[in-house]
């Protein structure tokens, strides 16, 4: 038994819908006694597939005791669900950066002489930061669009022709987005561009009230959003010791609203680096509902 987190299912909210069922391709979930159960901690990969899915909010995701995930087991049950689980389990790893699974699932598939659903989409083994994204579910896939956007900015600008330029008005700003997901509950501690990251961590409302959020607080900054109100804080602790402990983390700016339930979100990021041991200075930035800086 190891101490990791697995999906954790609220019976009394749990209404037997099976709505999560088709979303966990691993098979770590059935309908028994009309309640949604775990039916082996060993399945579960706990990245939290299913959750979107529960019409009731009944999944959340916990640290606990429980078996340690094994992707040859997973991979026993799942190639027996035929081609199309297969590709959607070989997909769920991808999307959440899971390199290490979606490579040993791949070999398996290669020591059983299984064909791989993904094949004419892949080749070889999954990369960071060069994945498509076959599936369909483009929210939780890791993608790092670091130097991208400068180069195709650049492209742009040697293949329009001079009519064209003054037919199509430049933009006034550009997006300084260099990474998604951006929401903290989606974002992999092993994402590669949390790497030596200058990291802003926002609340939710930021974006909205302040209006040159791209410029002068994204840019040059991998940016992570959550709302210490609604969220599960302790997960969020949880995830952001772990990418301060992992990821030499340069810098956190932080940028929350004035009003009284978004300063939890800085305590939350003080809390986790001091829990850390990271001896990182958090830089609090308050913005007022009218757009404002009220404090920094």
């Amino acid at each position: 038994m190891v101490k990791r987190q697995i999906i954790k299912i609220d019976e009394d909210l749990c209404t037997g819908c099976g709505e999560c069922i088709p979303n966990c391709p691993e098979g770590a979930l059935q309908i028994i006694d009309d309640k949604a159960r775990i039916i082996s901690d060993l399945f579960c990969d706990g990245l939290g597939a299913c959750i979107g899915h529960c019409p009731v909010d009944a999944i959340s995701i916990e640290e606990r005791e429980a078996e340690e995930y094994d992707e040859k087991r997973v991979m026993e049950n799942v190639v027996k669900q035929g081609a199309n689980v297969i590709k959607a389990h070989l997909e769920h790893l991808k999307d959440h950066g899971q390199t290490d699974y979606f490579n040993q699932a791949v070999d398996y598939l290669k020591e059983n002489d299984l064909e791989n659903p993904l094949e004419k989409e892949e080749h070889g083994h999954y990369a960071h930061g060069k994945d498509t994204l076959p599936c369909g579910c483009p929210g939780s896939a890791v993608m790092d669009f670091r130097g991208e956007q400068d180069c195709e900015a650049e492209s742009t600008k040697e293949n329009v022709s001079e009519d064209m330029k003054e037919e199509k008005p430049v933009p006034k700003s550009a997006s300084q987005l260099k990474q998604w997901p951006v929401q903290l509950m989606l974002v992999p501690p092993i994402a590669p561009y949390l790497k030596h990251a200058d990291l802003l961590i926002a609340a939710d409302c930021v974006p909205f009230a302040y209006p040159d959020f791209h410029e002068d607080f994204i840019k040059g900054r991998i940016l992570l959003v959550g709302c210490p109100k609604f969220d599960n804080v302790e997960y969020y602790k949880k995830k952001l010791v772990e990418i301060f402990k992992d990821k030499n983390i340069k810098s956190v700016t932080v940028a929350i609203m004035e009003v009284p339930c978004c300063s939890g979100l800085y305590e939350l990021v003080s809390d986790s680096i001091a829990e850390s041991g990271k001896d990182i200075q958090a830089k609090k930035y308050i913005i007022g509902v009218k757009g404002d800086i009220k404090e920094k």
